[in-house]
Formats: C-alpha cells, sequence, structure tokens
C-alpha cells in the first residue's frame, strides 16, 4: 500500500494535469500525466484523465486505450463508461457501447456512496473509502454489497479477522452472493485455511465446473493442503483450448511441473518445466524450477539463454534473483566455482535489497523467550496441554538435513509425512504478536495469561485442524517446519506428549547451503547475506541450549553428517527415541513415493550421499565473511 506521501503527490500530480487540460494546455497536460504514468501506473484516474485529453485532441483510438485501461483497473468510473459509450458508437462498435451503457446504467442505479467507495478502494484509497462505506452503513447496515466492499477493505490493509467476520455475515444475509463467496475464499487462503478455502470453492465449482477463477482458487486451496496430484488436472483443464503462449500458460505449466516435481513425477515435471519457458522465454522462476531439482543439468544452449536473459537491462528484479540463482547451480555443476559465486553474490545482494529481516531484532526475540520459558514456568504448568502423541516436529535451521529426517521417518509404516505446516506460528503469532521485521514473538509474556483450558484448547486444535494434511490414517505424523525451533517451549507447553527432533548441520556447509538456496516469496530472509545467516544460526544455537537447559532430554539432537556416516545406527536411535520399532524401509527411504515440498525433494529420492557434506570448501575464497561471523558456533556447535 502507498503511504500519504505517494497519495499527495499522485493527487497533485492528477489535478495539475487536469488544469492543464482545462486550460487548453493539452501538450503540458499529456507530459504531466507521463510523468505520473512512471510512479503510478496502475492509478485508474490517471487513464481517464488522458482519455479525456485524447478526445480533445480528436485521437478516438487513443482515447479508447486509455478508457478500456481504465475501467479495467477500476470498473466504477461512471465517466469513463460515459465516454467508452459514445467513442464506440462513433466508431460502429454497436454491441462494445451497449454494454458500456449497461454498465453506467448499472453503476446510476447504486447508491452514489458504494460507487464513490469502490472507485476510491480501486485506487487504493483505503483510508478515504473505509470511511465512505461505514458512514454508507450506518444508515444502510443490511445492503449485503456495501458489507463486501468493507470486507475486501478490510483484508486489504491487514485486518483479518474483521474482515473474515464480515464475509460470514454477508452469505448468512446472501448465501448466493457467488462474487462474496470467491473473496471468502481467497482470504481463507490468504490466512492459510486451506480446507475451508477449498470447500467453499467447490461450492462454486458445483455452479460453475468451468469457471477458470474458480478453478486458479480451487488449485491454491489444494496446493496449501498438500494435495499436488489433482493440480496436475486442474491445470490441465485450465490449458485446455487456451494460447501455448503468453503469462497465463506459463504460470500453469509452471503449477503444473512443481506439483509433478513434489509428487516424484521427475521427467514430467521437466517437460513442463519447459513448456513454461516455451510460453515466456525468460521466465525467471521456470529456469529456477528446473536448477531446483538439483539433478537436473543444464545444456550448452540452455546456458547461454540463461545468461541472455538475465543481462537484460529491464528484467524485473524477481526475475533476475530467478535467474541468478539458475546460473549459480548451472555454473556449480559444471565446476565453474568463481562465476557461480558471482551469481549467486548477485542474486543474494538483489534478494536482500527487499528484506526486512534484522538479526538484532532476532537476538532480542531470543532474549525475550528465555525470560518467558523458565523451568518455573514449565513446572506451574506441568501436563496442561494435549495428551495427544501422534505430532513429530522436526526442527532446525533449513538446508540442515530435516528433509532428509522427514523422508527417513515417513517411510515408517507408523508415521505420516505431511509439509511445512504453519499452525505453531499462527498460533503464537496470534498470542503474543510479531515483530515486524522478523515475524517472531513480540510479547511472549502474553502466554502468562493462558490457563489450563487455554492450552489444552490450542493442543487439541493444533491437533483437529493438522487432520486437513493427512490422508493415511498413520497414528503418527510430522511436522517438519525448521523454524519451530523458536517455539519448542510452546509445542511443550500446548502438546507435551509430542517428540521434537532437532536436526543439526555443520554450521559452516549449513549456511553456505543457505546462500546458495532461493526460498520462497519472504520466506527465511536471514539468508541472502553471509552475516544474517551466521547471526541466525548463533541465534539458534543460544535458544537451544536454552530449551535443553528448562526442558531437559525434551529434544533429540541428531547431527546430520552422523547421519550421513552411518544410516542405520542414527535410525535406530530415531526410531527408538520416537518409540517405535525399527523397519527396513527407513533405511531404504529413497524408494518411498510420496510428496515433498522442499528443495531437497529429488535429493530424498536418491540414496544417501557424502556430497553434500564438502561442498561449501570449493567456495572457501569467499567465505571469509561467514567464517568470521559464525565465531565459536564452528566449535560449539556440537554441544
Amino acid at each position: 500500500m502507498m503511504n500519504t506521501i505517494d497519495f499527495a503527490e499522485r493527487d497533485a500530480l492528477l489535478k495539475k494535469a487536469i488544469g492543464f487540460r482545462a486550460a487548453g494546455r493539452l501538450p503540458e497536460a499529456l507530459t504531466t500525466l507521463k510523468l505520473l504514468h512512471s510512479v503510478h501506473p496502475r492509478f485508474s484516474r490517471l487513464h481517464q484523465e488522458l482519455g479525456h485529453c485524447h478526445v480533445l485532441l480528436r485521437d478516438g483510438p487513443a482515447a479508447l486505450e486509455a478508457l478500456r485501461e481504465a475501467v479495467r483497473l477500476n470498473p466504477t468510473l461512471p465517466a469513463s463508461w460515459d465516454m467508452l459509450e459514445q467513442l464506440y458508437r462513433l466508431a460502429g462498435y454497436t454491441a462494445e457501447a451497449e454494454q458500456a451503457a449497461r454498465n453506467l446504467s448499472t453503476l446510476k442505479q447504486l447508491p452514489p456512496e458504494v460507487v464513490v467507495a469502490n472507485s476510491l478502494f480501486a485506487d487504493s484509497d483505503l483510508d478515504p473509502a473505509e470511511d465512505v462505506i461505514r458512514e454508507y452503513l450506518r444508515k444502510d447496515s443490511g445492503n449485503v454489497g456495501a458489507l463486501r466492499l468493507l470486507a475486501r477493505i478490510c483484508q486489504a490493509r491487514g485486518a483479518l479477522d474483521e474482515a473474515e467476520t464480515l464475509f460470514r455475515a454477508v452469505l448468512v444475509q446472501a448465501p448466493d452472493y457467488h462474487a462474496a463467496q470467491f473473496d471468502y475464499a481467497a482470504l481463507l487462503l490468504e490466512r492459510q485455511k486451506h480446507l475451508a478455502a477449498r470447500q467453499e470453492t467447490e461450492k462454486l465449482l458445483k455452479l460453475e465446473p468451468k469457471n477458470r477463477a474458480y478453478l486458479k482458487q480451487y488449485g491454491m486451496a489444494l496446493i496449501g493442503l498438500g494435495d499436488h496430484e489433482p493440480v496436475i488436472d486442474v491445470c490441465g483443464k485450465l490449458l485446455a483450448g487456451q494460447s501455448s503462449t503468453g503469462p497465463e500458460a506459463a504460470d500453469l505449466h509452471l503449477w503444473r511441473a512443481d506439483a509433478l516435481k513434489i509428487i516424484g513425477r521427475r521427467d514430467e515435471a521437466i517437460a513442463e518445466y519447459h513448456a513454461a519457458l516455451a510460453a515466456r522465454p525468460d521466465y525467471g522462476v521456470a529456469w529456477f524450477g528446473l536448477a531446483n531439482l538439483k539433478t537436473y543439468h543444464f545444456s550448452d544452449t540452455e546456458l547461454s539463454r540463461l545468461r541472455a536473459a538475465e543481462a537484460q537491462q529491464g528484467i524485473e528484479d524477481t526475475d533476475r534473483v530467478y535467474l541468478c540463482f539458475a546460473l549459480g547451480k548451472a555454473l556449480e555443476d559444471r565446476s565453474d566455482v568463481e562465476s557461480s559465486w558471482q551469481y549467486y553474490k548477485r542474486g543474494n545482494a538483489v534478494r536482500r535489497a527487499t528484506s526486512r529481516w534484522r538479526p538484532d531484532i532476532a537476538e532480542a526475540a531470543v532474549t525475550r523467550l528465555k525470560e518467558t520459558f523458565t523451568a518455573e514456568f514449565f513446572s506451574a504448568r506441568k501436563d496442561w496441554g494435549s495428551d495427544d502423541a501422534s505430532p513429530i516436529f522436526v526442527v532446525g535451521l533449513p538446508r540442515s538435513g530435516s528433509t532428509l529426517i522427514e523422508q527417513i521417518l515417513a517411510s515408517h509404516s507408523q508415521i505420516e509425512g505431511t509439509q511445512e505446516l504453519t499452525e505453531i506460528a499462527g498460533y503464537i503469532g496470534k498470542i503474543c504478536g510479531q515483530d515486524g521485521h522478523c515475524g517472531l514473538p513480540s510479547n511472549p509474556k502474553a502466554l502468562l495469561e493462558l490457563s489450563v483450558e487455554d492450552v489444552r484448547g490450542l493442543g487439541e486444535r493444533f491437533i483437529a485442524e493438522t487432520r486437513a494434511y493427512l490422508k493415511l490414517g498413520r497414528p503418527f505424523f510430522i511436522d517438519k517446519m525448521p523454524n519451530n525451533f523458536w517455539h519448542i517451549g510452546f509445542i511443550h507447553l500446548i502438546l507435551p506428549r509430542a517428540t521434537i527432533i532437532d536436526v543439526r548441520r555443520e554450521p559452516m556447509a549449513c549456511c553456505f547451503s543457505n546462500l546458495k538456496q532461493l526460498f520462497g516469496t519472504t520466506n527465511q530472509e536471514f539468508s541472502y547475506d553471509a552475516r544474517h545467516i551466521a547471526r541466525y544460526y548463533r541465534s539458534y544455537l543460544d535458544l537451544m541450549r536454552h530449551w535443553n537447559a528448562v526442558l531437559p532430554d525434551r529434544v533429540l539432537k541428531l547431527h546430520y553428517e552422523d547421519v550421513v556416516e552411518d544410516l542405520e545406527g542414527s535410525v535406530q536411535r530415531l526410531l527408538s527415541y520416537s518409540g517405535l520399532p525399527f523397519e527396513q524401509a527407513c533405511l531404504e527411504f529413497h524408494n518411498t513415493r510420496r510428496s515433498v515440498r522442499t528443495p531437497s525433494s529429488e535429493q530424498v529420492r536418491q540414496p544417501i550421499s557424502r556430497n553434500g557434506l564438502d561442498q561449501w570448501q570449493n567456495y572457501v575464497p569467499w567465505l571469509a565473511p561467514l567464517r568470521e561471523a559464525l565465531g565459536d558456533a564452528l566449535t560449539t556447535y556440537k554441544d
């Protein structure tokens, strides 16, 4: 969302352009609008004003283009629809003129306040839009269209609880209001309530099984639930009969490729990544998808295409980051280590520029957690939580070997693997708040206010809500969210019988593996700077020492290097700690067919190997800052 200064500058430029037009100074008006477009290209009233200017210049095609863009961005612009109707009629486009007239008529039938609020909302003027619609609802509280708009405004400004309450109220009053139901499902997806989102979208698909927006939303819900096989068919339906090129085709092939990769259909996944690149040749995320298979090797031609795509001046930063990490991996596979490092370095620099991560904030969070979760805290709340022993939490740092441990455990006949679940962080964030930089608990002392009923209820809620991810009916299941090491105290509080396993990897190898791994969107923001990841590793060690002190013998520490060197002994220890009998299938984990969503998905489908233990040493000339920042963690990490 833009800040107040941006809005003031935007509106001042628009007012200036309108003034020039009113004075007949059209070249100056167009120059001002061009400047406005350079900073606010999605501002609908900019395009409407551009339409006015082109009408005065008697440039019908340009006016039509500008006004079409205006109503695409903001369908609640009566003046734009009015001008479009007239221009379409002059150009002989009768059907388009009649549709514009219908749209204008619809807007005239709506309360003016609702039209104004909708228009403000379309241009991201959230505060004035909210003021207008709340004032209107004081005199017409049952207007479901206005309530839906208020819900959307609340969602846009992050008031998700209120938005959800409002959407539910709308659907109670108007259960057949399909636009509101679609918006409600989208909000549920944003809140990671994937099962509920799927159920709402399934209702819509029963009415319109070919609706593309519904199918896409259904696919996103399936992905969130870890149900990837149906995603392949959903993408197939969306691709059928559509153009094989362009952004939408590229996105759909990418979705399909990712789903195929996750369920282990590697060759088909590669074909879909190539189809995505055929649809959009410079699609950075598709190039990275191939690289992130870890076992794919780029041809000379592909490497040349990759270099050319990354060298373009005008590409989006997101594409550049993906291309840099793909090139880093491609060149690493060719033992061109120096060039590989330069691309990893460039990708990290671009990604770091948008990161909010601050190591000092994370270190302060460690202090707050240690002050709250004392031995006395746990003694006073002994056995408050649910007595359900089915969850197995695998924690640690990303790239520490946690996916390998998950795959070993999920090969056991009594354990089901799921995915990196977000419920625990969601609960503690709701109770304690989250800092704006690292997303860590800002006020863990809020947990002191929980009653025994609250604590037990949270444990039972976790068990109930995670059932959506379980499909095999096995007695135990895995939550492999590495970042849950921050929340071990909370996990023990609400689930005192759950198994917790800390997978630890040698710090140089672990941190380097993070530096050369691109994570999705805003995930693992500490991993794009050598000093940040080193300080994060040290914070992890600090907090784990605390958990081990106040909860002795509660967490099994498993070193990745020990698993590689002595697989059978490590598996015996792992299963014994989990209270389960040894099974040979755990040693043959690479034969287990299941969905794996993490970057290690292809690696854990192969027999265990020592290859990853020392790869970082090829990059020693560039890792001095990392080594320096790790300090004594290099020798104390086994403690």
